[in-house]
Order: structure tokens, then sequence, then C-alpha cells
């Protein structure tokens, strides 16, 4: 009898403690999110801590970060992802298309949302797209309506004649905008010429033969017109020609206008997302690619006082 007893009193100490042991770990619960960020400049930047804080206010001390910068180069992305994949990270930021690329290639497992992408279709080669990736991929888009910029060169320079459209061939979704936008353009009645530049070894020497043939230079949301902000806007300010950006990052930097979205916001957007599928199980098969709401015209100052360009109203004054 005291040896049934015994037995008795030792397996019920161990459901105790198995009950006891899940609880615990349930409650201390934590999720690493490994975060590829391509390249360092602003736009990036703020797309980054709006996602970290959209999860800290979400999770709190819940959710922590590893958190790396390819220096823009793409394989540096690659390395990165292997390494989250490796430490069995919960989640991947990917910020930028690069770093996107490198994830998709890396996993089919881990869930994965891209930020500061234009176009996931071209990035990711996808056929059929209708708003979602499927798998373990989807994300937010910073794309602005190419049509509506297209207007705003129209209303600023409506004497301009040749449009130099400057970005990275390595960047597919900056030859996106730029040809989406050529096509609107054109129909404008503007002739528009591709500058393209392989990185930033050729990006002064094609700056400068766009800005010799180009009465107004158009830019995208491009990483690395992003990180050579300054030497664009030295060749064009010093031939006088203005440039007109996808982004207000590039247009403060480089820029006369923009017509851009705030990328801590989406950013933000994307961290919500995040605590969804990692807090609330959400399914990121079934998870539609979300849009920047709203898109402001904005303009430099400094730089449209230098070229004497006088900005219409309904523009706001980069900071």
């Amino acid at each position: 009898m005291k040896k049934k007893l015994v037995i008795l009193l030792m397996v019920t100490s161990m459901v105790a403690s198995i009950f006891g042991c899940s609880k615990d770990e349930s409650s201390s619960a934590k999720y690493t999110v490994g975060i590829c960020q391509f390249a360092q400049h602003e736009a990036l930047d703020a797309a980054t801590k709006g996602f970290k804080d959209a999860l800290k206010a979400e999770l709190g001390d819940d959710v922590t970060f590893d958190e790396q910068n390819a220096n823009n180069e793409s394989p540096a992305c690659s390395t990165i992802i292997n390494g989250f994949v490796s430490s069995n990270v919960d989640l991947i930021l990917a910020n930028a298309t690069p770093a996107l690329q490198a994830a998709a290639a890396g996993t089919t497992e881990i869930p994965i949302l891209g930020t500061s992408i234009t176009n996931y279709e071209d990035a990711l080669g996808l056929k059929d797209f209708k708003g979602t990736v499927g798998g373990n991929i989807s994300g937010t888009s910073d794309l602005a309506p190419l049509d509506e910029q297209a207007a705003m060169i129209k209303e600023i320079f409506p004497n301009a004649k040749n449009i130099g459209l400057l970005y990275c061939s390595a960047e597919p979704n900056s030859f996106y905008q730029v040809k989406t936008i050529k096509g609107y353009l054109e129909d404008m009645g503007y002739t528009c010429t591709y500058y393209a530049f392989s990185d930033s070894n050729d990006i002064s020497a094609i700056t400068t033969s766009a800005a010799e043939s180009s009465d107004v230079i158009y830019v995208p949301t491009d990483n690395t017109v992003a990180s050579n902000k300054e030497l664009i806007n030295n060749i064009c300010l010093e031939a006088k020609v203005p440039v007109v950006a996808g982004e207000e990052g590039i247009a403060l930097g480089c820029g006369v206008v923009t017509l851009s979205m705030t990328y801590y916001d989406l950013g933000y957007a994307t961290g919500k997302m995040a605590a969804k599928i990692l807090r609330d199980e959400a399914d990121i098969s079934t998870m539609p690619i979300e849009y920047a709401p709203n898109f402001v015209k904005k303009y430099n100052a400094k730089n449209c006082e230098e070229l004497g360009i006088t900005v219409p109203e309904g523009y706001e004054a980069l900071k």
C-alpha cells in the first residue's frame, strides 16, 4: 500500500511539474525577429524604426531584435538571412528589395515581411499577382501613384522638353518605376531618356551625362540614389537641372519636389502585421500586401530657391 501511495504521489508530482513548466514557458514566451536592412539611409532607417516601435507597442518585452545592415551589398543580404535561418528566428523583416529577394531564397518556412518594396510582382518574379504573395511572404509597399508624380512634373515644369530618368539598373523596382512613369510623361508630350548606372562607381558619370542632356531629372525610390544624394545634388545644382524624387528622403537630399509617404508609418504598419503573425498566429499566406494610404506633395525650399523654382500652393516644405 505504501509503495502504491509513493508511486501515486510521484505521478501527481510529475504531472504538476509538467503543467507548471508549460505555464511558466508560455508566460515568458519570447519572439526573436531578424531585421535585414539593405542600406543605411533615411527612408530605410525610418521604416525599420517604425517596425520596431510597432512591435514593441504590441508585444512589449516579449520581442527582441537581431538587426543587421547589408551596407548596400546584395551578397551581404544572403549572408545575413542565412544567419537568421540558422538561429531559427521567429520572423524576418526584409527592408528593401534585395533583402526580400535574399529572404525568399533563404527560407520557405520562417514568416517574411517585406517593407520599402515598390513592386512585389517584379521583385519576386510573380505571375498573375493579385495582391497576395502566398507562402511565407507578405508585407508593405512604398509604391507611389506614378501618374500623379508625372502630373506633378507637368504642373511645375510645363515648358520642359527632355526628362532624364536616373536609376540603378541593379534594382528591379527602380526600373519598374521609371518604365511606368515614362509612359505617363510621354503621353504628356515629354521626351524621356533612361540614364542607368550599375552601382555607386558609375553614378557620377551617368548623373553628369543626364544633367547635360535633360531639362528635368526624375529619380525613383532607389537605394543607390538614396545613398549618394549629396553627389547627385552637387552635380545637378551646378548644372541648374532640377531633380524630382520618388520619396522625401531623396528629395531633401538632392531634389526639388516629391509626392511621397512617410516610411516610418510604412514600417509601423509592417510591425502591426508582424504582431498579428507572432501573437495572434495569423496566416501570412493569406495576408495581402498593404499600401500607404496617404501621399503628400512636398518641396525642398533650399533647392527650389537656388534654382528659382516657384512651387504652387498645396505643397509642404520638407524638414
